[in-house]
C-alpha cells in the first residue's frame, strides 16, 4: 500500500534526512511535497491532501500545533518529529499520536511509519490530530485519552478513571461507571502521563485521588467505589503531599 505523504521541517538537512531514510527504508511512502514553514505547510497539505503528514513540532513563528489547527478540516494521520519535551509528550501519548525523537532513529521511523499503514489498511475511524487538539486547550484533568486495547482503542476521559492496576505486561483502568479495560501498556506508561489529581501509591497501582474517601495510617486508602488498595511506603510521602 502506499502511502502519499508531505515532510514539513523549518531546517533544510533534517528534510534532506528524513527524505533520504524514507527512499531507503520506507519505500511504501511517496513524498508529494516539503514545506519549511507554517505559512508553506498549511496550502501543500491543503492542495496534496496527504495520507501522511511529517510534522516537525516547534518551529519559528508557531508550532505543529498551530498546522494542525489550520488544517483540521482535513483528514491524515500525522508522524510528529520532535525534540525532547515532557509536555509535547505527554500531549502525543494521551492522543496516541506516532512521533519520533530527533536525531531519527531508523527502527523508530520504520515502526512509526508501519503503524501508520496499518491503521489506514484498517480505516480506523481515530481522528488523533482532532482529540490532540481539544487536549491542548483542557486542563489535565478534563482531557481525554487513548486506550489501546486487544480489540481495538477506546477514548476516555482522565476524569473518568478511578484507578489503574498493573496486570503483567497490561494495565486494567477502572472507571467510575463501574467497567475496566484492559490496556496494552505497562502501568510506568501511564504513571509518566497523568498529572495530577493522579499519583503512584503502589508500585502495581496509580489511583485518582479525586476519589479518596479516606486513608488509614496502617498504609491503606479507601476509593469511592469501596476498593481498598495499599499504600506502600516508599510511596507514601508523594500521596500525603497530595492533602497537604
Amino acid at each position: 500500500m502506499k502511502i502519499k505523504a508531505v515532510i514539513v521541517d523549518d531546517e533544510i538537512i533534517a528534510r534532506e534526512v528524513l527524505r533520504s531514510y524514507l527512499t531507503k527504508y520506507c519505500p511504501q511512502v511517496e513524498i508529494q511535497g516539503e514545506a519549511e514553514n507554517i505559512k508553506d505547510a498549511v496550502p501543500l497539505i491543503a492542495e496534496k491532501q496527504p495520507q501522511l503528514v511529517f510534522l516537525d513540532v516547534e518551529m519559528p513563528f508557531g508550532n505543529a500545533f498551530d498546522v494542525l489547527e489550520a488544517t483540521k478540516d482535513f483528514s491524515y494521520e500525522t508522524i510528529f518529529i520532535t525534540a525532547f519535551s515532557q509536555y509535547s509528550l505527554q500531549a502525543l501519548n494521551k492522543s496516541a499520536s506516532y512521533y519520533i525523537l530527533k536525531p531519527i532513529d531508523i527502527q523508530e521511523l520504520i515502526l512509526a511509519v508501519n503503524k501508520v499503514g496499518e491503521s489506514l489498511e484498517k480505516k480506523e475511524e481515530l481522528n488523533r490530530n482532532k482529540i490532540l487538539l481539544e487536549n491542548l486547550k483542557l486542563k489535565p484533568e478534563k482531557q481525554q485519552l487513548i486506550l489501546p486495547t486487544l480489540q481495538g482503542f477506546d477514548v476516555v476521559k482522565t476524569e473518568d478513571i478511578l484507578r489503574l492496576q498493573a496486570d503483567g505486561n497490561f494495565t486494567q483502568v477502572y472507571l467510575t461507571d463501574g467497567s475496566k479495560k484492559m490496556v496494552c501498556r505497562f502501568l510506568k506508561h501511564f504513571d509518566d502521563l497523568l498529572e495530577n489529581p493522579f499519583v503512584r501509591v503502589h508500585r502495581s497501582h496509580i489511583i485518582n485521588t479525586a476519589f479518596v474517601r479516606s486513608y488509614h495510617k496502617s498504609g491503606t486508602v479507601m476509593l469511592s467505589d469501596d476498593t481498598e488498595i495499599e499504600v506502600s511506603g516508599s510511596f507514601k510521602d508523594n500521596f500525603l503531599k497530595v492533602f497537604s
